[in-house]
Order: structure tokens, then sequence, then C-alpha cells
């Protein structure tokens, strides 16, 4: 399999992830505006929205720019790209329903406000894989990240507080905002690499 065509599969691969990270990382950020109670409207939520578009953009331009790279030319690699689909979706899958069994038992016991930890300590996790599933380093610190700020929030950070008269739900905030600012930070540091790759492909 020649160099520029593994390219093309990994560039495709990262522009899907940047896109993915993009539209949720913008979802954790609705759920930290969501924990403000108003405070910051309506700035905060255009900030996330020009944040989201920019990404989503430099990640459609990415996935657009691998196209005119060669395809696959062995059965092998074919092959191979079948397996990581096969176990993406997998992983997927199976972060769906634990989100989803969390949501239940967090409900169930009356205490829905360590759902947004637990969501975060599950979707840390489910990274671990996927870092060795698509060779990417950068998912390992990502997940580790993921379920050091759930940890720190349900021990340090008190449920609510008050804010200049204004009652903040603080966790919510906490990991709504800092789960977006990583999986954004993820999102740049995987563009940053697809498009080196990218320059790399087209000079070889």
């Amino acid at each position: 399999m020649s160099e520029t065509a593994v390219s093309k599969a990994a560039l495709r691969g990262m522009a899907s992830g940047v896109l993915l990270m993009t539209f949720f990382g913008t979802m954790w950020a609705g759920i930290g505006i969501g924990g403000l109670q108003g405070w910051g409207n309506p700035w905060l939520p255009i900030f996330a929205i020009v944040i989201c578009i920019v990404l989503f953009v430099c990640g459609y331009i990415l996935s657009r720019s691998s196209q005119k790279l060669p395809s696959y030319s062995s059965k092998s690699g074919k092959q191979r790209s079948k397996r990581t689909g096969m176990w993406f979706n997998i992983i997927f899958g199976l972060e769906f329903i634990l989100i989803v069994f969390a949501a239940v038992i967090c409900g169930s016991i009356n205490h829905f406000e360590y759902f947004f930890p637990v969501m975060a300590i599950i979707v840390g996790v489910h990274f671990l894989p996927l870092a060795y599933l698509f060779k990417v380093s950068a998912y390992y610190i990502t997940g580790a990240l993921l379920c050091f700020l759930a940890i720190v929030t349900m021990l340090f950070v008190p449920v609510n507080i008050e804010f200049l008269n204004h009652e903040i739900s603080a966790w919510w905030s906490f990991i709504g905002f800092g789960s977006a600012l990583i999986l954004w930070v993820t999102s740049v540091i995987i563009l940053l690499n697809g498009r080196k790759m990218l320059r790399l492909a087209n000079n070889a």
C-alpha cells in the first residue's frame, strides 16, 4: 500500500473526528450554558456557535481535500478500513447504551445531578479504545482529561453556587464548558495534524 493511500484513509478519519468532536463539543457547551441559568446570554451561545461553524468548515475542507488523493489499491487496505469502521460502531454503540443506562439510574435514584459527570467519564473512557483503533495518541489525553474533569468536579465543586445574586448549576457549567474545551482543542490538534499530512501527501 502506498504512503499516499494511507494518508487518504488517515485524512478522512481525521476529518470525521474533527466533525464529530466539534458537534459534541458544542453540545457540551450547550450544557454549560444551560447551567448558567440565563447568565451570559446571548453572547455565550453565539460564541459557541461561531466556534462550531469555524471548526466544522475546517473539518469539511480537510475531508474534501482528501478526495484528491488516490484510494486504496490493495484488498488488505479495504479490509482494514472495514474492520476499523466495525469496531468504531461497536465502541460508539456501547458508549450510547452506557449513557442511556446512566441517565436511567441517576434519574431513578433522584440524583440526576450526577448524570453529566458520569457521562463525561463514559465519553472519556470511550476515547481510550479509539486512540488504539485509529492510532491517534491525542485521544488518550482527551479521554484522561475528560475523566479527570468529571472526578474533580464531583469531589471539589459544589453542585450549585450563587454568583452575583444568580444561582448557577456549577456541575453543569463546569463539566459542560470543560468538556467542550477539551473536545474543541482536540479537534484543532487533529485538524493541524491532518493539514500536515495533506501537505506531505501532496508533496509525495
